[in-house]
């Protein structure tokens, strides 16, 4: 079992305690500051939820857009962007009406299982 790291300033957690999202500017911090002498080979490690179960390494990522469903943007749902429903039918199919107002750019990541 592994322990979760303190964050680094930019991610503290907020004032009731929950941790804030990471955004690709502070992951380009650590991969470039704080983790740069970490081995080339060290495995990346998705955890299935905050408690820390269900691991499974980093497979993929894909570009997508994000929709909170709850008032902490804990959990959501990831919609394809405008580019990728201009470009496919089924996914147009599924998106009728399109994809829902409040959705947010994000970079989606996909744990191997």
């Amino acid at each position: 079992m592994s322990q979760k790291a303190n964050p680094p300033a930019a991610s503290a957690p907020e004032e009731d305690g929950r941790d804030k999202p990471v955004t690709l500017a502070l992951l380009r911090q650590l991969v470039n500051r704080d983790w740069r002498g970490l081995p080339g080979n060290l495995l990346i490690v998705m955890s299935g939820d905050p408690e820390g179960n269900r691991y499974s390494p980093f497979a993929t990522y894909g570009h997508g857009r994000y929709e909170a469903l709850g008032p902490h943007d804990a959990v959501g749902e990831a919609h394809p962007t405008p580019g990728q429903l201009a470009k496919s039918p089924s996914l147009r199919e599924l998106y009728p009406d399109g994809v829902p107002d409040k959705v947010v750019p994000a970079l989606v990541l996909y744990p191997l299982g």
